[in-house]
């Protein structure tokens, strides 16, 4: 366990030079939030290369869990930025989870039933003690200037940049930034001055969040009753979380005094209800909370970007809100630095928004599903949905209608400009767009590893040669390719045979257990790029040195 208490911390207001310039200082990238997407888009700048200033109108951490369940994707895009092992050794570790009608259960799913992956389905941590991690990552960095109490309360955008208006303790000054990334919260004060809007749906129902601390023998699982008979005609949703805390979430009502509700007298006699009257347990933390499906109409402004709640927002249920703002993170921080090095038009930020905004709507068709069936608004609707329930207790069918949250996964950008189509059939996921799925494999010394390690934040063409060296013409090609104006590593993956002799700039990688191949439906000869964010620009069943420059050029929205 931690010795920092990370609710307490405080960080202190420091005067920076640029307010005393006569002129405005600029710099090429602000974000503006200090939570876990602006952290995290800091982080994914810096370490390209791209300085950061990152302002933050508080001076603490989130205080209560909040955000706590956090996806396997969320964690490979952490594991790339050198937190997601300490994320991972903190955070509780499920895939299992479970759903009760009234008082039996009716359905148990397994969100990651194959072996082969390097991190679980979701891990539960608090939000807290995710920003704490990524703030300590932050500050030790070079490339962020993280400025606390520093609220942003005018935005002036140029052609070629945007003015800010910034208010401290100090007084105001003015910076001017290249870019500006609006991470901040549902609520955007960005998003408000630019006199943007969100649109969507309010759903007319309240629940409680009760932290508590106890000690239990419940398994590391996600349960949700439906009914039950300890919180009748209600739902409940059940969480572990480390050092012996608990997330349970009841369902109010919309007639619930939000005011009331909190009150400890309240609040104890449902905890009791649920845990029985001798459990010992000590409240930490409650809030009332409503939620929405809803989203900005775009998510670039110029040179403004929105990222995280400021850019969209669904209700918890799924786990799709900061885990889908950490997806927008990865997303947005190599288009910003190929912009900014000069290796890709300004446009390339268009797709940002395009394949974010395609994401926000997959996730808000899937989280505005999940609170309909948990909270139906009608008699048919709950009459549905108890008969649904009923069924899946013998009935496969009927457990694929249970909705208690889909729980996040990652987009596939099918439809999106930077992909190169296939020419040829393959089988899987692994389609132009999707995210790359990891495997286990070994280095050219024969260490154990993973293959997303091999995908660092540059574009990667990976070669399947299976147990043959590539030809001398083939190894130029790739090298050729490598040695470009636009980094791209090479990766020959074999299949544990025997060695590969490849060239000092190119990278090995033994599929010994041929997972890897079957994920990738890959062959000898099969050759993948990558994208920076490790999803899919282009595949072929034969390397062809033309036709994966093209595929580079498309990927970085070059016509």
């Amino acid at each position: 366990m931690t010795d920092i208490d990370y609710q307490a911390l405080e960080f202190a207001y420091q005067k920076h030079a640029d307010q005393s310039c006569p002129a405005p200082a600029s710099h090429r990238v602000v974000v503006v939030g200090a939570g876990p997407v602006g952290l995290t888009t800091a982080l994914d700048l810096a370490q390209r290369g791209v300085r950061v200033v990152v302002l933050d109108d508080d001076h603490r951490l989130s205080t209560g869990s909040r955000a706590i369940c956090f996806a396997k994707r969320t964690l490979e895009v952490w594991d790339r930025l050198g937190v997601g092992q300490r994320m991972a050794e903190k955070g509780v570790s499920w895939h299992v989870g479970k759903v009760f009608f009234r008082d039996q259960e009716v359905w148990r799913f397994d969100l990651l039933p194959e072996p082969g992956h390097r991190r679980p389905a979701f891990v539960n941590l608090q939000q807290y003690y995710v920003e704490g991690f990524l703030h300590e990552a932050a500050c030790a960095h070079p490339l962020i200037d993280l400025r606390w109490k520093s609220k942003v309360v005018g935005v002036a955008p140029r052609p070629d940049g945007v003015d800010l208006s910034v208010e401290t303790p100090d007084g105001a000054y003015t910076l001017q930034a290249e870019w500006l990334v609006a991470c901040d919260g549902a609520r955007s004060p960005v998003r408000k001055l630019l006199g943007q809007e969100s649109h969507g749906r309010v759903f007319k129902d309240r629940f409680l969040i009760a932290d508590v601390r106890m000690a239990a023998d419940f398994p590391a699982e996600r349960w949700f009753w439906f009914d039950p008979p300890f919180h009748p005609n209600q739902s409940v949703l059940l969480h572990m979380q480390p050092d012996h805390v608990w997330r349970i979430d009841f369902q109010l009502g919309w007639n619930a005094d939000p005011v009331e509700a909190v009150k400890p007298a309240n609040v104890l006699p449902r905890i009791r209800a649920l845990l029985g009257a001798n459990t010992q347990f000590e409240l930490e933390w409650v809030s009332v909370y409503t939620f929405a499906c809803e989203r900005m109409d775009a998510f670039r402004h110029g040179r403004v970007v929105f990222a995280g709640d400021a850019a969209h927002r669904v209700s918890p249920f799924g786990a799709r809100g900061a885990n889908s703002g950490v997806q927008d993170a990865e997303n947005l921080a190599w288009k910003l630095q190929a912009v900014l090095d000069g290796l890709a038009p300004e446009s390339l930020v268009d797709s940002y928004a395009a394949e974010r905004e395609q994401a926000a709507d997959e996730n808000l068709l899937n989280s505005t599903r999940s609170t309909d069936f948990i909270t139906p608004k009608s008699a048919v609707s709950r009459s549905f949905r108890n008969a649904v329930l009923n069924l899946a207790r013998e009935h496969p069918f009927a457990r694929g209608l249970v909705n208690s949250g889909r729980l996040s996964l990652p987009s596939t950008y099918g439809a999106s400009p930077l992909n190169t189509p296939d020419t040829e059939p393959y089988a899987g996921r692994m389609m132009p767009g999707a995210v790359a799925l990891d495997a286990p494999v070994r280095d050219a010394q024969g260490n154990e590893t993973w293959w997303l390690s091999y995908l660092a934040g540059d574009f990667v063409l990976a070669l399947f040669c299976g147990g043959q060296q590539p030809d001398r013409a083939t190894l130029a090609a790739l090298r050729g390719l490598a040695q470009g104006p636009v980094p791209v590593r090479i990766v020959l993956v074999g299949d544990g045979s025997g060695p590969l002799d490849a060239p000092p700039d190119c990278a090995v990688a033994h599929d010994h257990q041929g997972c890897l191949a079957q994920r990738y439906d890959a062959r000898p000869g099969t050759c993948y790029l990558l994208r920076p964010d490790q999803h899919v620009a282009a595949r072929r069943r034969a390397f062809d040195a033309a036709t994966m420059a093209g595929a580079l050029a498309r990927a970085l929205g070059h016509a």
